[in-house]
């Protein structure tokens, strides 16, 4: 009998405790900045952002303003939040412009390099159509190893394709 106690008295406890146990409790930073940790709520004006854990029952406070009083918490918190995004959005667009300017930068580059390989490729296409028509002629090496001299339909053919780098490159 007294075994029987025994276990319906420490039955009776840990029902106690879980109960105790699923109350929650409220963790949150003081002034101090000390975490607290208690089954209470935090004292009346500790701010949303210092409360760190509160029961899964607890709902957030809400805060009452009489008829005809304007909120003060609504500006104070929207100017912070609005000088943030400001500041966000200034950093994108200086970005943006960053990027924008190295982009330009790299595209002058290019097109820098772009012009003087055309310039090269104009110079050496004119001296090619200057020896094709100067009327000296011309040796080749073919596919055999062997050396052999343009024909007039070579020479026509190469000069055509001289006109045509001419055109293309010489702007």
């Amino acid at each position: 009998m007294a075994v029987h106690r025994i276990f319906c008295l420490l039955g009776l406890t840990l029902l106690l405790a879980t109960t105790a146990q699923a109350q929650g409790q409220w963790k949150w930073r003081d002034a101090q900045g000390n975490v607290q940790y208690s089954d209470r709520p935090p004292p009346q004006g500790t701010p949303e952002k210092d409360i760190l854990a509160r029961p899964a029952n607890a709902r957030k406070p809400v805060q009452l303003v009489p008829f005809g009083q304007p909120q003060a918490s609504a500006p104070a918190a929207s100017a912070p939040a609005n000088a943030a995004s400001a500041a966000a959005a200034r950093r994108q667009a200086e970005e943006a412009a960053r990027r924008t300017k190295e982009v330009d930068e790299k595209n002058k580059a290019i097109e820098a390099q772009n012009a003087a390989t055309r310039a090269e490729n104009c110079k050496q296409a004119r001296q090619q159509l200057a020896t094709l028509e100067s009327g000296v002629r011309l040796a080749h090496v073919d596919e055999k190893g062997e050396r052999g001299v343009m024909d007039d339909a070579a020479r026509a053919a190469a000069i055509a394709r001289a006109k045509t780098v001419i055109a293309s490159e010489c702007r």
